[in-house]
């Protein structure tokens, strides 16, 4: 459960969209890394009082580095300016009967400026959409887009398996030019546009914000527990099933890892094979890089061939990856690794936006 600590702000670190990082210091003397999302609690200032939610960071989870300012007790931020007890204002309640429980206006509800649209939508009219298991795949897929597409539009739905606040992500703070709108959908908040679920965020990434290609994945955060069906990542199945419901292409970016210590990692992982192979009822287009190292390829050839009987596996091309994924804007890293101690995982995720930037080309 929680790990109540209090302290006192000694200092500010970094600052991005939504997020402002500090030094607080408790009354032992004890120094503690934070975040705070100033639009939850306000604006900290050195000398502030804080409350925190120190358990993740007391147990060294990776994503989860911090404590978490849950209020300034003694200066509490005024209500919000559009805050009224109509609906006009929004009544979307997400990360719901928790104590910081933010309402929000929904893309999709009656008081949104866009809600005949999304109303009206029928589908997404074939829009390509890449899943992917982690967030880190995120600047990849962009990288590969961007490759041979740079006008393209790109929408990013930001789904609720992982960091519920888009403002936890420095890397979608850094991306934001290269995106037409973030999505939060389903508990997760704080992006350009909110949506109840996948299904409105989808209608609304092709009929709101006119994106050409939609990304789907989970927050910074996966949650894995080392069995079949205990991660995070299991939605991407349920994504690909939403995708098709509305008319999409699902595209799926893999998950593949010469590099990973952990043998149900390596090769293709088993979150790709149990969310495409068991969870995705759908048909969707499998993205696998051409040019791997040739016992990598047979390890990935191998594992697909019970999927090819679901889906379609498709050999994308690499040539001018490498060079994008170096261009990336945003530092690449997953699970730690940068892109040359896991080179094959990025370029997996490149070539599943090279691809579905090509679809929308057809």
């Amino acid at each position: 459960m929680v790990r109540w600590r209090v302290g006192t702000v000694a200092g500010l670190r970094r600052r991005w969209a939504g997020a402002v990082e500090l030094d607080v210091e408790l009354a032992d003397g004890t120094a503690m890394r934070a975040l705070a999302y100033p639009e939850l609690v306000g604006t900290p200032e050195p000398g502030d009082r804080v409350l925190l939610n120190a358990g993740a960071l007391l147990m060294g989870l990776g994503t989860g580095g911090y404590a978490l300012v849950v209020a300034l007790p003694d200066r509490l931020p005024p209500d919000p300016p559009q805050a009224s007890e109509s609906r006009d204002a929004g009544h979307l309640v997400k990360a719901r009967y928790t104590p910081l429980q933010p309402i929000l206006l929904g893309v999709d509800e009656e008081a949104s400026p866009h809600h005949a649209v999304v109303a009206a939508a029928e589908d997404v009219a074939g829009l390509p959409v890449v899943t992917a298991d982690l967030h880190s795949a995120l600047p990849a897929i962009l990288a590969g887009i961007r490759a041979d597409s740079p006008q393209t539009r790109v929408a990013y739905l930001l789904t609720d398996g992982g960091a519920l606040p888009a403002w936890f992500s420095r890397t979608l703070d850094a991306l934001r030019d290269e995106l037409v709108g973030t999505i939060s959908v389903g508990q997760a908040f704080g992006g350009d546009l909110e949506a109840a679920t996948l299904h409105t965020g989808l209608l609304a990434a092709r009929h709101v914000l006119h994106a050409d290609v939609a990304v789907v994945a989970q927050g910074p955060g996966n949650l894995g527990t080392g069995t079949r069906w205990g991660f995070s990542g299991v939605a991407v199945g349920e994504a690909v099933n939403a995708i098709a419901t509305l008319g999409g292409r699902p595209v799926g970016s893999l998950r593949i890892s010469s590099a990973d210590p952990r043998p149900r990692h390596r090769g293709v992982s088993h979150h790709s094979l149990t969310a495409y192979g068991r969870v995705a009822l759908a048909r969707a287009e499998l993205v696998v890089p051409d040019g791997l190292e040739p016992a990598l390829a047979a390890q990935v050839d191998a594992a697909l061939v019970p999927l090819a009987e679901r889906h379609d596996v498709r050999t994308v091309d690499t040539t001018g990856l490498d060079a994008a994924l170096r261009a990336s804007p945003v530092p690449l890293s997953t699970m730690g690794r940068g892109l040359d101690a896991d080179h094959a995982y990025f370029l997996a995720a490149a070539a599943a936006g090279r691809y579905a930037a090509r679809l929308r080309q057809e």
